[in-house]
């Protein structure tokens, strides 16, 4: 079901074009939800928080040095132990954006990141990633974007091909900004700071736990779809968001060292025959905020 999902958003983002004249520079974000298991009547509370920070550093006309800082935390009940589990991911995002000509730029970010339990932090706990992505800017209103995500994992390597999208009307009422199958917003002001919107993020990431001595890692699988009532503060550059929606997320627990190879999206390349120690998750409805501190470019 994920895999048809997943590849929805993003064949339904091809049809579309993104230009964007904004940064959110600090966005923290918590949801929880109740999700159940497929084999059972067990339930879990699922908690998650993230917090996003950039700072976009200005080199010349043509080049922007871009330095940032990823935390997430998301709490639950895994059900193949007796503990709640705290799955924590950091992450430095450091990158450049250059302008190229002809109203092309480039976005070139590496994402080096720890990502386990934080029992003890050690090699098992560190993945890589990096993003490229190519921007063609037609006027203030629209353009066009694409490009891919690379990151190893426990489970492997996973690839994730990029098209992104921003729109805004005329009257500036209404926009779209996407970064597909990642991310994307949509947005229709009612009035001059309240505003409604829908929302969606998707990831695929791992997880070693070094609780268990690193015999065992949860390969995480993500989409999270909501509708939001937002309002603004301080001109509209601090905005507050409460949301609900449709979290899918699967927590799946493996032996350390069972690995898939390339993954692709959600795709196994070379297929799946490993031994899940865990039921599947199932969906369920969220509820949760966002406080985002925006600046305009």
């Amino acid at each position: 079901m994920k895999n048809v999902l997943i590849c929805f958003v993003f064949f339904i983002a091809a049809g579309s074009i993104h230009a964007q004249d904004y940064i959110d520079l600090i966005k923290v974000s918590h949801n929880r939800a109740t999700m159940g298991n497929v084999d059972t009547d067990a339930e879990t509370d699922v908690s998650n928080t993230n917090a996003e920070v950039y700072f976009p550093v200005p080199l010349s006309d043509k080049a922007v040095v871009i330095a940032g800082f990823t935390y997430e935390n998301t709490r639950l009940g895994l059900g193949f132990t007796d503990d709640r589990t705290n799955l924590i991911m950091t992450r430095l995002n450091l990158g450049l954006k250059l302008k190229h000509g002809n109203n092309w730029s480039g976005t070139y970010v590496a994402l080096p990141k720890f990502a386990s339990d934080f029992d003890g932090i050690g090699g098992d706990d560190f993945q890589v990633g990096g993003l490229a992505l190519f921007e063609k800017k037609y006027n203030t209103k629209y353009g066009l974007k694409f490009g891919a995500y690379m990151s190893s994992e426990n489970f492997g390597t996973t690839l994730t091909p990029l098209i992104g999208l921003w729109y805004k009307s005329k009257n500036s009422k209404f926009y779209i900004n996407a970064t597909l199958p990642i991310r994307a917003d949509a947005n229709y002001s009612l009035t001059e700071k309240f505003s409604l919107g829908a929302n969606l993020l998707t990831s695929v990431k791992s997880y070693n736990l070094a609780e268990t001595d690193s015999q065992f890692y949860v390969q995480e699988e993500s989409i999270r779809f909501a509708l939001f009532a937002a309002y603004g503060f301080l001109d509209n550059n601090l905005i507050l968001r409460g949301k609900v929606g449709l979290d899918t997320t699967d927590y799946g627990a493996y032996n350390e060292g069972d690995t898939v190879g390339l993954q692709v999206l959600t795709f196994q390349v070379g297929g799946d025959d490993r031994n899940r120690l865990n039921s599947e998750f199932e969906s369920a409805l969220f509820f949760g905020f966002d406080l985002i501190f925006r600046a305009d470019l």
